[in-house]
């Protein structure tokens, strides 16, 4: 890829990836970066959060569609123009086709060259946090796991339990989210009511 890209990954569904994704593409849009928005696999509703954050069409990056050789070309073409892509994993972060990770969210970050940065909903969890973060590093290698986003988060006394958790397995905390209901985007069977329905509230 010509643009710089990032991968938001993390250990199962509704750990907050689109949250975490959709936020950064609006941040990075406010200070003037032009985001290019993707979404791994056919998922057609997260794209229309992204296109609201970046102003800029959501795409879909689907190994399983279209095949892995045509994912880094496609990944340029959608970035044409922009400073950064910001692409929002599917489901956890090796899970794909059954049992071998095709169409997976590592796969994709491994065809781009791209680092991942891996969303933790931490409710519940203390320093068992280092443990899960050194099992989705040591996995597979060639994913790099750049950093943690902390989400849920309980407390300030809570973050730094967690932050020193992280610290242990060497992973830097990129950043920590407090549960807030205003933050929990209402979903469904098929995933997250679609932006247009969400209305005003979606932006």
């Amino acid at each position: 890829m010509t643009a710089r890209a990032l991968v938001v990954g993390a250990p199962a569904s509704g750990a907050g990836k689109t949250t975490v994704a959709t936020g950064l593409m609006a941040a990075l849009r406010r200070r003037g970066t032009v985001v290019a928005p993707f979404k791994i696999g056919p998922d057609y509703i997260d794209p229309g959060y992204h296109t609201l954050a970046a102003g800029r069409p959501g795409r879909n990056l689907d190994p399983v569609l279209v095949g892995a050789e045509r994912i880094a070309p496609l990944a340029r073409h959608g970035a044409a123009g922009a400073g950064i892509a910001v692409v929002e994993g599917v489901m956890g972060l090796f899970d794909g086709r059954l049992t071998d990770g095709h169409g997976s969210t590592a796969q994709v970050a491994a065809l781009l060259g791209a680092p991942v940065v891996l969303v933790v909903d931490v409710r519940g969890q203390a320093r068992s946090l280092a443990a899960l973060l050194h099992g989705f590093r040591s996995f597979d290698p060639t994913v790099d796991l750049a950093g943690v986003v902390l989400n849920r988060v309980g407390s300030a006394r809570h973050e730094e339990v967690l932050r020193a958790a992280a610290a242990e397995v060497g992973l830097p905390v990129l950043g920590a989210l407090p549960r807030q209901d205003a933050l929990v985007v209402p979903s469904r069977h098929l995933g997250l009511v679609t932006a247009i329905e969400h209305g005003a509230a979606a932006v």
